[in-house]
């Protein structure tokens, strides 16, 4: 497989005259079609890594590459404009806006980069939410979906715009054992059938072990990386 995200020697830093180093020396690369977790304690830097791999941040100093692209010389509307059409997210509150239907919700990030929906985006949003359960559902508004079936929403909605890579940042951490389990099970189902690339941030050691990789974050440097 090739590489479709690499990290090199990144380093973050906040601050000017009090610095707070929490990122120190990353080096790192994720093949296409891959699996992964990323595992830390509180304060260890996994977040801001996640916002670094997802464009929402910058390093300080360091490479990143996604898809042999360098994001580090891209302006702010360059970056959201690729980050709109390169990945997708799902954070453990679902962010659903609660006046539209979870249809409405889903197609949200198309709208937004192309402003008109056409039938065929339309047909992969009812693809997208058949595929993680929600076609019963689709012209529910937000509020009255349960906990699960937002979070299902929020997946849904990652995928509409074809990313070739999902972070996800503890998107189960507001569930039950048995709606995170089956939500997991979600995830490896739609990268097995799609080939996207998964990163997911979890403190749930148990979750890490189900995938293909965990990445442990210790006071914002590698402590271990272990292919399974």
């Amino acid at each position: 497989m090739s590489k479709i995200l690499e990290l090199i020697n990144v380093n973050k830093i906040y601050g000017t005259e009090i610095k707070n180093h929490v990122l120190h020396d990353i080096n790192l690369s994720f093949e296409a079609g891959s699996f992964n977790s990323i595992i830390g304690q509180s304060g260890s830097g996994k977040s801001t890594l996640l916002n670094i791999i997802g464009t929402l941040d910058k390093a300080t100093t360091g490479d990143v590459l996604i898809d042999n692209k360098n994001i580090r010389d891209m302006n702010a509307n360059q970056l959201a404009d690729y980050r709109n059409a390169t990945i997708g997210f799902v954070f453990q509150f679902h962010y659903l806006l609660p006046e539209f239907t979870a249809m409405e919700n889903v197609l949200m990030p198309y709208l937004i980069k192309y402003g008109k929906v056409t039938k065929e985006i339309k047909a992969r949003a009812e693809e997208s939410l058949r595929l993680v359960g929600l076609e019963q559902v689709k012209n529910n508004l937000s509020t009255k979906m349960s906990g699960g079936q937002q979070q299902r929403a929020a997946i849904a909605r990652a995928l509409i715009n074809d990313p070739k890579i999902v972070l996800a940042d503890e998107p189960t951490g507001n569930l039950d054992s048995d709606t995170t389990e089956s939500t997991y099970e979600l995830l490896r189902d739609i990268n097995e059938k799609s080939g996207t690339t998964f990163i997911v941030i979890t403190h749930d050691r148990r979750i890490a072990e189900k995938t293909d990789r965990i990445i442990e974050i210790k006071d914002g440097r590698i402590n271990l990386d272990l292919y399974k």
